[in-house]
């Protein structure tokens, strides 16, 4: 492929934000499409990914990564084909997924590629949620960290989310009652109806602690925490002995600085023995095709259910984070350039 007159869009952070990043503190630019020298891929990006994490990812505050830097194309995952190749692993006409950054093309010498999708039965948009990031997420977090057991009650936040709702059906599979937290009545119907949860609580709902109760008769044994903050300290109360909490997420708490200050949970995890660990998911990126190939078939049997909230235009890119926090999307969050 000639990349001469081709020109790449690429969305920079401008400025940085304190919390939750706006559209403002973007840019658009355009830069011209290199070729691809020894060693080297060029993407044509078909697919881009909005993430909670992205939040982390250009704030100054200590994350477990550096911070985009100002000027830089915005971190994120992405989904295309090859269209130019000098490296023998990924030949032209591939079809890959990686931290490729929310541009039209991305020019790597394949580091930045997680994965070759080979799922070509199913849409490559799917390699970016429910068998990306947030399926791989779920599938450890929920396995590794939360060692769910049959017969024992696992409850989440942001059920009706991208990850949540994959966390959900898992457990349900693995014989657990499983119990959603989701925001207004539209998500909390969304996890039942179409998730298959056994029960859903809405967090804006006064009676919260009430209603979280009695949909937990037996008690939590795996929180799988999303949010942190009012939510947690909610369910926290309900945790049964030796039971797991997996922190996966803080969505709730808008800024770290200064710290927020809140309930201690310390007495509850002693007076119970429980454990509550973080996740982060980088680190069983050696295992991602292994939470592939056990998602996979679940989708295609129709096992295990996922929306999808496609944005059109690379334009929608710099205000698609600050909705996520706001709760206005209906599934996995995607940006799809004009081509795809």
């Amino acid at each position: 492929m000639q990349t001469r007159n081709l020109v790449n869009r690429q969305v920079v952070l401008k400025e940085r934000p304190l919390g939750i990043p706006q559209a403002s503190h973007f840019d658009i630019r355009t830069a011209p499409v290199p070729e691809p020298k020894e060693g080297e891929v060029l993407v044509r990006n078909l697919y881009l990914s909005v993430d909670p994490a992205m939040r982390g990812w250009v704030n100054a505050a200590a994350n477990y990564s550096d911070p985009v830097a100002i000027g830089e194309v915005m971190r994120s995952f992405a989904a295309g084909r090859v269209v130019a190749s000098r490296n023998p692993r990924y030949p032209e006409g591939s079809l890959v997924m990686g931290m490729l950054g929310w541009q039209d093309y991305a020019l790597t010498d394949g580091q930045a590629i997680r994965r070759r999708v080979l799922e070509t039965d199913l849409p490559l948009s799917l390699s970016l949620g429910v068998l990306g990031l947030n399926g791989v997420t779920a599938y450890f977090a929920l396995n590794v960290c939360g060692e769910p057991q049959a017969g024992q009650t696992v409850v989440v936040s942001t059920a009706a989310g991208a990850v949540g709702s994959v966390v959900g059906q898992l457990a349900r599979h693995q014989g657990c009652r499983a119990v959603g937290i989701a925001g207004g009545q539209a998500k909390t119907r969304l996890c039942v109806e179409e998730f298959g949860f056994d029960a859903a609580v809405d967090y804006h709902s006064p009676e919260l602690a009430q209603a979280l109760a009695a949909a937990c008769p037996a008690g939590v044994d795996v929180y799988f925490d999303n949010t942190a903050g009012r939510i947690s300290d909610t369910v926290i109360p309900l945790i049964n002995r030796h039971a797991r909490i997996v922190i996966c997420g803080t969505a709730s708490v808008a800024s770290w600085d200064p710290w927020p200050a809140g309930p201690r949970v310390e007495r509850h995890l002693l007076n119970k023995a429980a454990r509550m660990q973080g996740f982060l998911v980088w680190d069983y990126e050696h295992r991602y095709e292994e939470a592939v190939a056990a998602l996979a078939p679940l989708v295609r049997e129709g096992k295990l259910r996922f929306r999808e909230e496609i944005l059109d235009g690379i334009e929608a890119a710099p205000g698609s984070i600050a909705d996520l926090y706001q709760g206005k999307n209906m599934g996995k969050r995607l940006i799809r350039l004009e081509d795809a």
